[in-house]
């Protein structure tokens, strides 16, 4: 029952895991298809009966870097009590990427830099990135702050910026750098008044 569940799905793991490999490491565009089928050891078929196009490989290799990513901040939160510290937090779970030797940017920005503004692969990364401004939004909302889609916009840019100062200067630190700018960012941020309940 396992091996028939593992065969299954195997192609499409290998699929996957060679498309993540190679397409972080070197670039969506500058890796044919030939290059992952080979790398996963499958069939030319397997991948266009899984997936159908390079296109659609791209947008599930996109996919499978957000589900990873959007764990392991999720994961890190847990370690969080307060919603502010939580915000604090994501930097935290920054950080803990930057330190990986194989850490190479934003998988995002790099699979958008060279794709038309109307492609499914953009929607893809679209996706992710609004899914980190909700993360900020919601828990600048739980905080308390007067306007948290404001400032959950520049947290993001933080976040952003990180990404690329850890990959483009190979400083891990970048993240503890962001970290101490939304700190000071959170304590001049305007709390929401709140309602007498006198």
């Amino acid at each position: 029952m396992a091996t028939r569940t593992a065969a299954k799905t195997s192609a499409r793991e290998r699929l996957l895991e060679a498309a993540n490999e190679l397409f972080y490491s070197e670039g969506v565009q500058s890796v044919g298809i030939d290059r992952v089928i080979e790398h996963a050891g499958v069939a030319k078929a397997s991948l266009y009966n899984t997936f159908g196009s390079k296109e659609a490989l791209v947008c599930a290799y996109l996919e499978l870097r957000y589900v990873r990513i959007r764990d392991r901040i999720t994961r890190t939160l847990t370690r969080f009590r307060t919603p502010r510290e939580q915000l604090l937090g994501v930097f935290d779970a920054l950080g803990e990427a930057f330190t990986d030797p194989e850490y190479n940017g934003c998988a995002f920005v790099r699979a958008t830099a060279e794709t038309p503004e109307d492609s499914a692969v953009r929607r893809a990364a679209g996706n992710y990135r609004s899914w980190v401004r909700d993360l900020f939004t919601e828990l600048a909302t739980a905080a308390g702050y007067a306007d948290p889609e404001a400032l959950a916009r520049q947290l993001q840019l933080l976040y952003d910026g990180a990404g690329q100062s850890a990959r483009m200067d190979r400083d891990p630190s970048a993240a503890t750098t962001a970290r101490a700018a939304a700190a000071a960012l959170l304590d001049a941020a305007p709390l929401a008044v709140r309602a007498s309940t006198t």
